[in-house]
């Protein structure tokens, strides 16, 4: 199959994966930027700011203020979930040529579950650090936009005059961020990808043990097994790297000096609420990673796969 044809496909995958999560996931999002924004009380419960949080918003705009910033979410998403899937994809079929990274290509019958190429635990690891990274870098500026929307503290109306108010104050506000959001997604991305792969290499071991479900309908079966992988990978990566989720979106979100730094921001959370400071929002992230990821792979290896075998 021609190169382009192939790259196509992995694109639509992507952009497809990243639609569906932004659309059906959009509160959870909107939630945790909220709960996030703020300098809540030291000793304040996570779980009843979640609640009312959610209460004022509905209370305000109704049920579908809870979608508030979907529109910045496909900007940011769609794009973005397209060209991580695809150059993840590129990078690793790259890797899998060096020594260093390659495993030994024996064909079992998990791998027909899978499109992906094989790799180390070290080259997974990497592949997945450096896709992310590159993506974050080009579109940080429409993850700004998503936090300002998501956020009480810009009344942005539209899509573009918001983009354009955020281009206009220069570079350094268009980067704003950034940092902390590599040292979130990095580590984030490289721990799923190990982990994704090697969960979904154990689940997938002994077919013997497999459902009825397996031999009849063979494509729920390889889906259900991307959507459990995906789902532990997501959870532990997620709560591995959140505090820095929390210092990028103050430092996004927030206009005041303390928070245009990496380091005065990590320090005036720590001053005002501690080790709890950096654990906002993170049941509302560990819900919407784990189930992004759960349909974001599920969807992406499901199409490919279904793609290759017709």
């Amino acid at each position: 199959m021609p190169t382009n044809a192939v790259v196509g496909q992995q694109l639509f995958s992507g952009a497809l994966s990243g639609f569906a999560s932004a659309v059906l996931l959009q509160p959870l999002d909107l939630l945790k930027t909220r709960v996030q924004q703020g300098d809540s009380a030291p000793g304040s419960r996570n779980t009843t700011l979640i609640w009312r949080t959610a209460h004022d918003i509905i209370k305000r705009d109704g049920i579908g203020g809870l979608w508030r910033g979907t529109s910045a979410s496909l900007v940011r998403n769609i794009p973005g979930v397209a060209l991580y899937f695809t150059s993840l994809t590129h990078l690793r079929t790259v890797m899998a040529r060096s020594p260093y990274f390659s495993i030994p290509t024996v064909m079992r019958k998990e791998d027909a579950k899978s499109v992906l190429p094989k790799l180390t635990n070290q080259g997974n690891l990497f592949a997945g650090a450096t896709a992310r990274i590159g993506v974050g870098f080009l579109l940080n500026p429409f993850s700004v936009l998503k936090a300002r929307f998501e956020s009480e503290h810009f009344a942005y109306r539209s899509l573009t005059g918001s983009l354009v108010t955020i281009i206009r104050t220069g570079p350094k506000e268009l980067m704003r961020g950034f940092m902390a959001s590599s040292l979130r997604d990095a580590p984030y991305a490289g721990l799923f990808v190990l982990l994704y792969e090697a969960v979904k290499r154990e689940s997938s071991k002994d077919e013997s043990e497999a459902p009825l479900t397996a031999y009849l309908v063979p494509g729920a079966y390889a889906t259900s097994i991307h959507s459990f992988s995906a789902a532990a990978a997501g959870g532990i990566a997620t709560l591995a790297t959140h505090p820095f989720d929390v210092i990028k979106t103050k430092m996004q979100v927030r206009s005041e000096h303390q928070y245009h730094g990496l380091i005065s921001t990590t320090t005036r959370i720590w001053q005002q609420r501690g080790i709890e400071g950096f654990l906002d929002g993170a049941s509302l992230r560990m819900s919407r990673k784990i189930l992004s990821s759960t349909i974001g792979w599920a969807v992406f290896e499901g199409i490919l796969l279904s793609i290759q075998s017709s």
